[in-house]
């Protein structure tokens, strides 16, 4: 019986701490404030309930009904996550919460966040201390009128010098602006305000103080005073893709990998599978059968991490492979063949089936070919007539799951969209139409391009090769 008061940092889901991470990944309950990103949501697991408290503006939730709900959550079997953003102590009232489970005997662990006060000027390019600029700093909120007014001595924080970080405060930036010129710092003091920081979506407004009041800003935003301000080590701002939204449609289980890659060129990356994958239409029956006596047969042939997936699922044993050679379309294919300790023998240059019938050998014997319930058949054919007895086994269905709202608004957001099989391409159409397509378009292949420009598409950008490096380097080009 224990709650978990867990600090989610300042919003990228890189920052969030490995215990966090650890607790979040096994919670039955998500107790979230409204600025949760949902990339850090997505930690919990899929049966999770997630439980929105947040408090946005005009409509808050009281602190006590949290309290409350924490309490009563907390004293069920179940596992609960209080997710809070940056740290559960700094200006989270995580101390409240704490409070109340302790005096109703409910058992809690605090798992520490990284604060919005470092971690949001970091990645503006700001260092909080900066020999010769500042040795120290304070962080404050400037949430209420009562901590404007009454509650911080703001003269006294400008006679105190260093840098002065100001959490929540962009409603009564004007007033603290005034009540710091009037306790000594220059008018022409540095200040950053940093809005949504450490997100692609971050945004960075360098004024004098006595400009501060004036400049247009929404929250939420981090603002920091003092010299350090005027210092711009930017970093985040300059990745190749910030700030592009680009949509990835792969099926959801293997976008993670495309993702992680673009949110590192700083992309806002929005996951809209097109597809979905599943069981064979006879259940697996027939895949079943040639798994077990794969043996039997002088090559397998695969064209697909997912083919590779639901064989290795229903082998017995890995010597079943032995003498067994193995042939692989792809780099993301043999590296779902490496992840089970197997080296494909053959592996064409060129990443697709046309290229693997040309640099097949001639011969005879047996091969077997698990694939799609639709695929292409140009595999069999080729390698037919070079001599050999394909054996077509239907190892998975592509289907093409219904969008969401949230799905068609980012598809009509984004900058870019990335097609990785033709697949892909025809689950986007039936979804959101050939028309509903961004203007850059980068497919990871000529098959997968082809299906695009007939389906009406612009294609801005094809894969040298058939991987996910060289469809990243197709998109960069065509971006620049």
């Amino acid at each position: 019986m224990t709650v978990y008061l867990v600090g989610a940092g300042p919003g990228d889901p890189g920052l969030m701490t490995l215990r966090g991470a650890e607790v979040l990944a096994k919670a039955d309950v998500v107790i979230h404030d409204r600025l949760a990103d949902p990339r850090v949501l997505a930690m919990a697991p899929a049966s999770a309930l997630l439980i929105d408290v947040g408090k946005s503006p005009g409509g808050p939730v009281r602190q006590d009904e949290i309290n409350d709900l924490l309490v009563s959550e907390g004293a069920s079997e179940a596992v609960v996550v209080r997710l809070k953003g940056g740290d559960p102590f700094v200006f989270g009232r995580g101390g409240e919460e704490a409070e109340a489970l302790a005096r109703a005997g409910v058992g809690f662990e605090v798992v520490p966040g990284i604060t919005s006060a470092i971690a949001v000027p970091a990645y503006a390019g700001i260092p909080v201390t900066h020999r010769g600029a500042a040795t120290s700093f304070t962080v404050v909120t400037g949430h209420s009128r009562h901590a404007v007014d009454r509650d911080t001595d703001w003269e006294a924080l400008a006679v105190a010098g260093g840098t002065i970080v100001v959490l929540m405060g962009v409603a009564h930036r004007a007033q603290i602006a005034e009540r710091l010129m009037l306790g000594g710092l220059d008018a022409s003091t540095p200040v950053a305000a940093v809005r949504w920081g450490t997100r692609p979506e971050q945004t960075t407004v360098r004024v004098r103080l006595d400009q501060l009041g004036q400049t247009p800003l929404d929250p939420p935003a981090t603002i920091v005073v003092g010299a350090v301000a005027g210092l711009d080590f930017s970093w985040f701002e300059r990745k190749p893709l910030f700030g592009r939204r680009v949509v990835v449609t792969r099926a959801r289980a293997q976008a993670s990998r495309v993702t992680k890659r673009l949110e590192d060129l700083g992309a806002r990356v929005f996951e809209v599978p097109t597809i979905a994958i599943e069981d064979p239409g006879d259940g697996g029956a027939a895949l079943d059968l040639v798994s077990k006596a794969i043996g039997g047969y002088d090559w397998v042939a695969f064209t697909s991490a997912n083919a590779v997936e639901a064989v290795m699922a229903r082998i017995p044993d890995a010597r079943s492979l032995a003498g067994v050679k193995v042939a692989a379309v792809g780099d993301a294919t043999a590296e779902a063949l490496a992840s089970y300790r197997i080296v494909a023998d053959l592996v064409p240059v060129r990443r697709d089936a046309e290229s693997l019938v040309d640099e097949w050998p001639q011969g005879s014997g047996r091969v077997l070919f698990p694939r799609a319930a639709a695929g292409r058949d140009i595999l069999e054919r080729g390698l037919g007539a070079k001599g050999w007895l394909v054996e077509v086994v239907e190892a998975y269905r592509t289907v093409h799951p219904e969008p969401e709202a949230a799905d068609r608004r980012r598809v009509r957001q984004a900058d870019a969209v990335l097609f990785s099989s033709s697949s892909s391409v025809d689950g986007f159409v039936q979804c959101f139409g050939a028309s509903g397509a961004p203007s850059c378009v980068v497919c990871i292949g000529p098959v997968t391009a082809a299906t695009a420009r007939s389906a009406g598409m612009q294609v801005t950008g094809v894969a040298r090769s058939a991987s996910v490096d060289s469809m990243l380097d197709a998109l960069l080009d065509t971006l620049a």
